[in-house]
C-alpha cells in the first residue's frame, strides 16, 4: 500500500511506496524528462526560489545560489554534529509511534518526509537561532546537515516498516498461528531480546551491498530517484530566504493542526471504556450499514492521509470496501452451511473470513507479481540502455556525436560527490563478516531456519538489492515486499511443513526484505545528499547511525503496543495488524498447498487474480491521461478483510483537498502536506500517552454506545424493573 509522501522511506508502505507519493513523483519525473538545466522552481515548495536580479533578469540555477550563499562547503565529519543526532533520536522515537500505529491499524504508511524535513528544520533553526544570540554559535545549520537529520530519521522509522512488526514478524505469534489453527504449538512469541538482535544482525547487510555501485548509479547512470531528488529539493528550498519564508508558514500550519488532532485525539479517549465505545463507533450511516464497516470513524489521522494520498488511491479503497463489504460477504454469508460451517465464528479462517483474506491475497499476489514483472523488464531494459550509451560514447568515432558537457549544478554535485570516496575493500569486507556473523547467530533465534538457507539468501541478496535499487532509480517502486514473498515461498517449500517450514518463510522474508529495503534507501539518500552536496561518507554514517536507532527504538515502541493491548492481531482489536494473518496464510499456502481453504474459495482466489492482472494491463494500455479512472487492485484488495471504514474517512481527506485546490490551488500544493502531516502527526503522538495509560490500567470513565430504538426499549425496560 508498503513511501512515502515518499516520499522517502515512508513510502515503504505495504501499498507500493509510489501509489502514495505519486502526484510528486509524477511532478518530479515530468521536470526531468524536460533536460532543463536543474533550478530550485522544479519543486513545488521551491517556487519563489530563483531571485530576479533587479540590474538584469538573469535566471540563477541552484547552485549557483548557493554558492554565492555559502562560504564553502563543510567536510564530511563537520556534517555529522551532535545537535543533528539529538534532534534525529527525538524525532525517531516520535515517527516510530506514528509508523506502528499505521502498520498496526491498516497497514497503509503515508509519507512523513515533509513533517521530518519541516520539523529537523524547525528544531536546528530554533537551536542555532538561540545560540547565535547568546554569542555561542560556532556552526551555522547547514543544508547538508538537514539532509543528515533527514536520513538518519527516516532510515531509523523504516526500520518501523521493514522490521516486520506487523506482518511477519508478529505472524510467528501465538495471537495469530492460533486463528488458523487453534491446536498448533509451532510460533514463537516476540521477545524485546530476540528482535533486536535480529534486526542487527540483518539491517546493515544491504547497507554495504550497494555501496560500491554508487558511483554507477548515480554519476555514470544518472537514475532519477524521484523520491530522493524530490526530498533534495526540498532541503534545498528551506535554506534559501524564499523557502525559510514558506517553510516558517508550513510549519505554523503543522503546529496548528498536530495540536488540534493531538487535542482531538485524547478527547475522543474518554468515551471509550470498551472496544464497542467512542466516537470511532458512530453509526454515520445507520446501525445496518455500521455492522457491515460502513461509517465515519472520525479519525484525523486518516483524513490527513487522505489529502496526501492521490484520489485515485482513495477512491480504488472505496470501491474495494463497496465490492466486498457491500456486495460479496453479504451474498457469500447468504451460502452459510452449504459453503462452509454454520457453527464457525466470524474470524475463523475457515469460514467467512477465509474468503476475505484469501481473496486479498489473491488480488495482492496478482499485482504483486504484475509489477514486479513490469519493473524488473524495465530495470532489465533500463541497465540495457545505459550501458549502450556508455559504450557509445566511449567509442572514438569520427561522426559520434559530442558528448554534452555538464552544467554547472552537475559538475559542482559531480565534483563533491566523487571527492570522499567509500572503499570498496571496506564494503565487501563489511558485507562478509556481518553474513558470517548473521549465518552464525540467526539459525539461534529461529531453530527452523538452518545455515545452509541463510547462505543462499545471502548469495543473491546482493543482486537482488541492486535490482530493487536500480529499479527504484527508474521508477520509484521498492519491491522490498515482493522479495520478501519470494523468500516465503521458496524457503518455506525448501524447508517444508514437516519441519517448521513456515517459520522458516516468513524468518526468510524478514532476512530478505531488510536487505533490499535498505539498499534502496541508502542510494536514495545518495541522490539526496548529491544534489544538497552532502558527502557520500556522512550519508552512509547517518543511514548506518539512523538503521543502530531503528534496531532498538522500534522493538521499544513496538513491545509498548504489544503489551499495552492484549489483544493486538485479533479482527475485532483496535490494533489488528491485518498483514500478519495476511503473511502467515501466505506462509502457510506455500507450504501446505490449499486443502485448508472453505468451498469455492480457490475459484474465486483465481478470478481475482487474473481480474488484479487485467485491471494493471488496462491501466498500462490506456496511459496515464486516460487511465485516472480505473482502480488500482492493490489498493482495492486492503478493504476485503478490514472493512471500509477508514476508506471512507480517507475519501473526506481527498474532498477536502479537492475543494481547497478548487478554491485555492498555490495555497492548497503549499499548505496541505503540510496541513495533512499535522493531522497524522498529533494523532500519532497520542499512541503515547494512550500505551502508557492502557499500560498501567486507567480506562476511560465514558461507554458513547449507540442502540437501535428497540434494544434501547429493552434497556430502559430493564433499568426501570
Amino acid at each position: 500500500m508498503h513511501k512515502k509522501p515518499h516520499s522517502k522511506r515512508f513510502i515503504h508502505t505495504n501499498i507500493p511506496r509510489f501509489l502514495i507519493s505519486k502526484k510528486a513523483v509524477e511532478m518530479e519525473m515530468e521536470n526531468r524528462n524536460e533536460a532543463k538545466v536543474e533550478s530550485a522552481v522544479e519543486f513545488p515548495a521551491c517556487d519563489d526560489v530563483n531571485t530576479n536580479k533587479k540590474d538584469d533578469e538573469e535566471e540563477l540555477t541552484v547552485e549557483q545560489i548557493f554558492e554565492k550563499k555559502e562560504k564553502e562547503v563543510p567536510s564530511w565529519k563537520k556534517q555529522l554534529t551532535v545537535r543533528a543526532f539529538v534532534v534525529s533520536f527525538l524525532l525517531s522515537i516520535m515517527f516510530a509511534f506514528i509508523v506502528m500505529k499505521f502498520n498496526l491499524t491498516t497497514g497503509i504508511i503515508p509519507s512523513l518526509n515533509v513533517a521530518a524535513g519541516l520539523l529537523g528544520f524547525f528544531f536546528v533553526k530554533t537551536w542555532t537561532k538561540l545560540l547565535e544570540r547568546s554569542g555561542m554559535l560556532r556552526q551555522p545549520f547547514t543544508r547538508q546537515e538537514n539532509t543528515v537529520i533527514q536520513t538518519c530519521v527516516v532510515a531509523s522509522s523504516g526500520i518501523a516498516y521493514s522490521g516486520g512488526f506487523a506482518s511477519y514478524l508478529l505472524a510467528m505469534s501465538q495471537r495469530i498461528v492460533q486463528q488458523s489453527d487453534k491446536n498448533s504449538t509451532d510460533y514463537k512469541n516476540p521477545a524485546l531480546g530476540w528482535i533486536i538482535g535480529f534486526l542487527f544482525v540483518v539491517s546493515f547487510l544491504g547497507l554495504f551491498s550497494v555501496v560500491p555501485l554508487r558511483k554507477i548509479m548515480i554519476i555514470d547512470f544518472k537514475l532519477t530517484y524521484p523520491s530522493g531528488t524530490a526530498t533534495a529539493h526540498l532541503i534545498n528550498s528551506f535554506h534559501t530566504p524564499q523557502g525559510a519564508k514558506l517553510a516558517k508558514k508550513q510549519i505554523r500550519e503543522l503546529a496548528k493542526y498536530l495540536s488540534f488532532s493531538f487535542l482531538w485525539s485524547s478527547f475522543q479517549w474518554f468515551f471509550t471504556a470498551t472496544d464497542e465505545c467512542g466516537f470511532q463507533k458512530f453509526p454515520t450511516f445507520g446501525l445496518k450499514a455500521f455492522q457491515n464497516k460502513f461509517y465515519f470513524d472520525f479519525s484525523a489521522t486518516y483524513v490527513g492521509v487522505g489529502m496526501i494520498c492521490p484520489h485515485i488511491v482513495n477512491v480504488s479503497l472505496l470501491i474495494g470496501g463497496i465490492l466486498s463489504w457491500g456486495l460479496m460477504w453479504p451474498l457469500i454469508e447468504t451460502r452459510k452451511g452449504h459453503w462452509y460451517s454454520a457453527t464457525l465464528g466470524p474470524g475463523d479462517i475457515q469460514g467467512l473470513r477465509g474468503y476475505q483474506v484469501f481473496i486479498a491475497i489473491a488480488m495482492i499476489l496478482g499485482d504483486g507479481l504484475y509489477n514486479f514483472t513490469k519493473v524488473l523488464s524495465q530495470t532489465i531494459a533500463g541497465l540495457n540502455n545505459k550501458i549502450k550509451e556508455n559504450k557509445t560514447m566511449n567509442l572514438p568515432l569520427a561522426n559520434s556525436p559530442i558528448k554534452n558537457p555538464l552544467s554547472f549544478d552537475d559538475e559542482r554535485r559531480t565534483k563533491l560527490f566523487l571527492k570522499d570516496q567509500i572503499p570498496k575493500w571496506f564494503a565487501i569486507g563489511g558485507y562478509i563478516a556481518i553474513a558470517a556473523i548473521s549465518t552464525a547467530t540467526l539459525p539461534h533465534i529461529f531453530h527452523h531456519l538452518k545455515w545452509y538457507h541463510i547462505i543462499v539468501l545471502y548469495i543473491f541478496a546482493p543482486i537482488l538489492a541492486f535490482c530493487n535499487a536500480f529499479g527504484c532509480g527508474l521508477t520509484d517502486w521498492s519491491l522490498a515486499s515482493s522479495y520478501g514473498k519470494i523468500a516465503i515461498f521458496t524457503i518455506g517449500a525448501w524447508a517444508g511443513s514437516s519441519h517448521g517450514g513456515i517459520l522458516a518463510g516468513l524468518a526468510a522474508c524478514g532476512v530478505m526484505m531488510n536487505i533490499v529495503s535498505t539498499a534502496s534507501d541508502l542510494m536514495q539518500d545518495f541522490k539526496t545528499g548529491y544534489m544538497t552536496l552532502a558527502s557520500p561518507r556522512s550519508m552512509f554514517v547517518s543511514q548506518v547511525i539512523g538503521t543502530s536507532m531503528g534496531c532498538i527504538i522500534a522493538p521499544c515502541v513496538f513491545w509498548i503496543f504489544y503489551k499495552a493491548f492484549p489483544d493486538m492481531g485479533m479482527p475485532t482489536s483496535e490494533y489488528p495488524a491485518p498483514y500478519a494473518t495476511v503473511y502467515y496464510e501466505m506462509a502457510k499456502l506455500g507450504v501446505e498447498g490449499f486443502s485448508a481453504l472453505p468451498k469455492q474459495c480457490l475459484n474465486l482466489c483465481y478470478a481475482f487474480f487474473a481480474a488484479s492482472i487485467v485491471i494493471n494491463l488496462i491501466r498500462d494500455g490506456l496511459g496515464k491521461k486516460r487511465s485516472w479512472f480505473i482502480p488500482l487492485p492493490m489498493a482495492m484488495a486492503i478493504p476485503f478483510f478490514l472493512g471500509p471504514y477508514f476508506a471512507i474517512d480517507m475519501c473526506v481527506g481527498s474532498l477536502i483537498l479537492y475543494i481547497w485546490q478548487k478554491r485555492n490551488k498555490d495555497s492548497a500544493d503549499a499548505l496541505a502536506p503540510a496541513v495533512a502531516s499535522g493531522l497524522i502527526c498529533g494523532d500519532g503522538i497520542w499512541a503515547i500517552p494512550n500505551s502508557i495509560l492502557a499500560l498501567v490500567g486507567v480506562k476511560p470513565p465514558i461507554c458513547m454506545k449507540f442502540l437501535s430504538r428497540g434494544t434501547n426499549n429493552k434497556v430502559d425496560s430493564f433499568l426501570g424493573s
